[in-house]
């Protein structure tokens, strides 16, 4: 295994690595809408926050020697299905023609009051 970390993307809150990888797989962690240097974005739009934290996902896939066309599977918690065509048009326009199997689960609440995490699989070739 291979702990990946990267100061482009937010640094882990609690016991857990921004990706890990095994094999020819690489395991990102859920990014939440939490800037590289720490700051927290409770006020800032749900589009705001999507992008925030697909960002991280990015950054972390790009530190593992990745990109977007390497991503497997997407996992996706937003608080509110009303936020889900909002994210799909944002993820759409970040992944372009590359469509990874996803999932977009609609759940009450996130930690902190976010309201969108991400995390995701991909293909690890480093």
């Amino acid at each position: 295994m291979n702990i990946i970390h990267t100061e482009a993307a937010s640094a882990p809150a609690g016991h857990y690595s921004q990706a890990v990888s095994h094999g020819d797989t690489l395991y990102i962690s859920g990014q939440l809408p939490v800037s590289p240097q720490g700051r927290h974005n409770l006020e800032a739009s749900f589009a705001e926050q999507a992008q925030l934290a697909l960002a991280n996902l990015l950054a972390i896939l790009k530190a593992a020697g990745g990109s977007p066309q390497d991503l497997v599977k997407v996992t996706v918690y937003v608080a509110g299905v009303q936020h889900w065509p909002q994210f799909d048009r944002i993820y759409a326009a970040a992944l372009g023609e590359h469509r990874p199997a996803r999932a977009v689960v609609p759940v009450p609440e996130l930690h902190h009051g976010y309201l969108v995490e991400i995390e995701a699989v991909a293909r690890y070739l480093a």
